[in-house]
């Protein structure tokens, strides 16, 4: 992160407070009384994860032609929506208890794939996004372009599977 300047220090914070964060909220006790708000969260986490994902594919298709401003717009609206998705998902896991899988056989073994490769790309992409957008912010493009080719792919898969984890979960809310 050397050259990151004054972004570091929190780039540093964020990414050691967000998975100690997580992890408390699976620890957490929590109560049978969540709103009828706080329980639709999962199925709004799941648009903020597909306006993430189309976001980071539209402005990947405008750097590629060249539209800097465009691609810089799409990556502020992909890094808004996890954002949201971030508050939302601390809400709901704050307040709900986990929900258990109940699909049984191959789509169980298909479903803790997906959850796990989710949950530890996750944990580290945060850092990842911060580190690259700090890049682009100092114009450090080059360095930029470096970062990106790991976090792009990266953040396009967790915002993928976010949306099919709750879709495989979702009937058993």
């Amino acid at each position: 992160m050397k050259g990151e300047g004054k972004y570091t220090g929190w780039i540093v914070l964020i990414a050691i407070v967000l998975p100690v964060a997580v992890a408390i909220l699976y620890i957490m006790p929590k109560g049978d009384g969540a709103s009828e708000m706080v329980k639709s969260i999962p199925f709004m986490n799941a648009i903020f994860n597909g306006a993430s994902f189309l976001a980071l594919v539209f402005g990947l298709v405008a750097i590629r032609n060249g539209k800097k401003m465009v691609h810089r717009g799409f990556m502020m609206g992909a890094m808004a929506m996890s954002a949201l998705f971030l508050v939302g998902y601390v809400i709901y896991h704050s307040q709900v208890p986990s929900t258990p899988f109940g699909g049984e056989g191959i789509i169980r073994w298909i479903y803790f794939i997906i959850l796990i490769t989710h949950i530890i790309l996750a944990a580290g992409l945060a850092p990842l996004v911060l580190i690259t957008f700090a890049r682009a912010l100092k114009g450090d493009f080059e360095k930029h372009k470096k970062i990106a080719k790991w976090t792009y792919p990266i953040w396009l898969y967790v915002s993928l599977t976010g949306i099919i984890v709750y879709m495989m979960i979702e009937p058993y809310y």
